[in-house]
């Protein structure tokens, strides 16, 4: 099936083109005519099948049927700042040659500037407002802006959003929406308290369900058994070794980052870190260093595990064991998108087989465990049910064991989109707004 084939407009299918879309992926191909038909819709598909095109085409369409005025009229909470600048960029891209409009709404940057834009975006009806549950509610305690002409609402990554707790704030948010529009949530898992959730905001939505936590055919994973002091030095064996082009590691602590980032650049190995202790400018410097291949090693905590569309990445590293199955799924995400191939390795110890353990439960087959370097001494055993595990994702302690013969290791809500950009009230002949665009879009990230 092709995009034209979904009735989309052909400003929107020309903003496809340019940004390098042809064909929709099985979530759009369904998600889409739903969303067109006005129907409430809730989708789970794991990261990287295309779920922000699902939901940003089929509104974007919508909206170009909509009167010009001065009011929202759609609405997108996103747990991350980083996912909410994503999804700006693909909808600059999308929107370019209609006359949609869209901002990215997110605290986090240095200086008011950002707020300012950000509020004057609200406030002069920007089409459609993608935010982080914090800042629009920081807006909304203010007062900034009409939602009276709010007709969709789109929740992404619930499941992280209920993980984070943000339920509490999303409930809030919706109090201030009109009763009467279109409710689109996604998520890649679907527990039961996201059904249990969902039930409190959809009206007899659609369901679609794709694949669920299982990994990408395309990514070669593998386990190596080790005790935390051996971790280091296994990890610089990985980068001499290994033909490493570009690579994610990952790592459940800060002060771990910090301290890989380090031991990679003693190696003259351009790496660099990524958390919450970073502010938004630094972030989204660093996210486009690693974009366009200036960094090619980037150390991060989960921070990064969802929702960064990030082409041709080699490796996944998981230093430490998520403490969710889930996240291990989305990890390893990061590389073999788009039927492309990568290799995922995860260092394990002792203390965390018991995660491991429904980990492989979870994907249904057990990862191989792969044998450490000659020299290294030995590893742990592999015995999840003696071991048990991590549950509570609480610190762990440093991994028990022998010292190995070699030198002993450590342990361990972006942007703005194209903002409101100037509007030709005319109309054009379909009765579609003409668009006063001159550049060329962006391709989406």
């Amino acid at each position: 099936m092709t995009f034209e084939k979904l009735g989309l407009y052909d400003e929107l299918l020309e903003g496809l083109e340019a940004c390098g879309w042809s064909n929709p992926t099985p979530i759009q191909e369904q998600a889409i005519p739903a969303v067109l038909e006005g129907k409430d819709l809730i989708g789970c598909a794991q990261t990287g099948t295309g779920k922000t095109g699902a939901f940003l085409l089929p509104i974007i369409h919508k909206i170009c049927d909509s009167p010009v005025d001065n009011k929202v009229k759609c609405l997108i909470l996103s747990p991350t700042r980083e996912l909410a600048k994503q999804i700006a960029d693909q909808a600059e891209g999308f929107e370019y040659f209609t006359n949609v409009t869209s901002k990215a709404v997110y605290g986090g940057n240095k200086g008011g500037e950002d707020f300012s834009s950000q509020k004057n975006a609200i406030q002069n009806g920007t089409d459609i407002i993608i935010g982080t549950p914090g800042r629009v509610i920081s807006f909304l305690n203010l007062g900034v802006g009409d939602f009276s002409g709010l007709k969709y609402f789109i929740l992404d990554e619930a499941d992280k959003m209920l993980e984070m707790g943000f339920q509490e704030d999303i409930l809030r948010i919706l109090s201030y929406l009109p009763a009467q529009r279109q409710n689109i949530l996604f998520s890649a898992t679907m527990p039961a308290k996201i059904r249990s959730f969902a039930k409190n905001i959809l009206h007899d939505p659609v369901e679609i369900t794709l694949s669920v936590s299982k990994p990408a055919e395309g990514i070669q994973q593998g386990v190596y058994l080790v005790y935390d002091r051996q971790k280091i030095d296994l990890l610089k064996h990985v980068f001499k070794q290994k033909d490493i082009r570009s690579v994610l590691i990952f790592a459940s602590r800060k002060t771990t980052v910090n301290e890989i980032v380090k031991t990679l650049q003693k190696m003259n190995i351009n790496a660099i870190g990524m958390h919450s202790d970073k502010d938004q400018n630094e972030r989204e410097e660093i996210m486009n260093k690693f974009k366009h291949n200036q960094i090619n090693i980037l150390v991060a905590t989960d921070i990064l595990s969802r929702g960064i569309d990030v082409d041709n990445i080699s490796h996944v590293i998981n230093y430490d064991v998520p403490a969710d199955p889930e996240d291990y799924i989305h990890r390893i995400g990061r590389t073999a998108r788009y039927e492309a191939t990568g290799e995922a390795y995860t260092f394990l110890n002792d203390q965390e087989q018991g995660s491991w353990s429904r980990i492989e439960q979870m994907i249904g087959r057990e990862i191989e465990k792969l044998p450490l370097p000659e020299g290294f001494g030995p590893g742990p055993e592999y015995n999840p049910r003696k071991r048990g595990g991590n549950r509570g994702g609480a610190p762990f302690k440093r991994g028990g064991g022998p010292r190995n013969s070699s030198k002993s290791g450590g342990r361990q809500g972006g942007g703005n989109s194209q903002g409101s950009k100037g509007r030709n009230q005319g109309k054009s002949r379909n009765g579609r707004r003409d668009s006063g665009k001159s550049n060329q879009p962006k391709s989406p990230s």
